[in-house]
């Protein structure tokens, strides 16, 4: 795995999303993610998931530097497989916990909406879905995740305004579930995940699959056609000169 860490501790899959400093999601990264869930949910020895990043960092979200230089065809691709990836995480069976370990915005916060409990690191950090002022359509599965959590007026509203929450902000409108000191975000991921695997397997995993029943069906449908509205978007003039403009800006601040 050349963009994730992965250690087993007690039974505990700890998946650490490690490319770059702001872990930037690009093709190679929704790959790993997807076959490394997919191992995981197949694997009788590990009991449930937490998911993290690292100092400052969840992830900054799409990696659009690299992506801004994807023809057509690669473009397509990344968007079908991350639709799919988002799906397998939605829909994994097993306990899953993020620990938010810094700034979340966009994909990094669409990875922590899959999971079934976040805690948050204090500090300066930011999290939300912020595509729309990007240029970018939002996908019906995405808006689903969201509104899961935020129910649907709050996420229709932030979503398309871009909203993205400080901590307490995101704590008081139940995107998150707890903040706590950054020394401690592991440790209380593990408490957390620890309270769920105590329980009886069978009867966790078939109440949280009721429980998402709504949801799944809502984030498994065909989006094909949700994906062609996106794609024409991706390639219109106002949305590439707003990328290009982000991308300058990203890499004066790498400088």
């Amino acid at each position: 795995m050349n963009t994730l860490r992965v250690t087993i501790k007690d039974k505990i899959a700890i998946l650490g999303l490690d490319r770059g400093k702001s872990n930037a999601i690009n093709a190679e990264m929704v790959a790993e993610l997807h076959q490394m869930i997919r191992n995981i949910e197949n694997d009788d020895s590990i009991g449930g998931v937490i998911l993290t990043g690292k100092e400052g960092f969840f992830s900054a979200g799409l990696d659009l530097i690299e992506l801004y230089d994807y023809d057509e065809v690669k473009i397509k691709e990344f968007w079908k497989n991350f639709l799919n990836m988002v799906t397998a995480f939605a829909s994994f069976k097993k306990p899953m916990v993020a620990a938010i370990s810094g700034h979340s915005p966009a994909g990094g916060c669409v990875l922590a909406i899959c999971c079934d409990y976040r805690i948050m690191a204090e500090g300066k950090f930011i999290i939300g879905l912020n595509e729309v002022p990007v240029g970018i359509i939002v996908p019906d599965s995405v808006f689903n995740l969201y509104a899961f959590w935020l129910g649907n007026a709050r996420a229709y509203q932030y979503l398309l305004e871009g909203k993205l929450m400080k901590t307490e902000e995101a704590l008081q409108a139940g995107l998150i579930d707890e903040i706590v000191n950054p020394d401690s975000i592991l440790s209380a991921a593990e408490r957390r995940i620890q309270k769920y695997i105590q329980l009886d397997w069978t009867t966790w995993q078939q109440s949280k699959m009721n429980l998402r029943k709504e949801l799944l069906n809502k984030v498994s449908v065909d989006q094909s056609e949700t994906l062609e509205i996106m794609l024409k978007q991706w390639w219109s003039p106002s949305t590439r000169s707003i990328l290009h403009t982000i991308i300058q800006n990203l890499q004066k601040k790498s400088a």
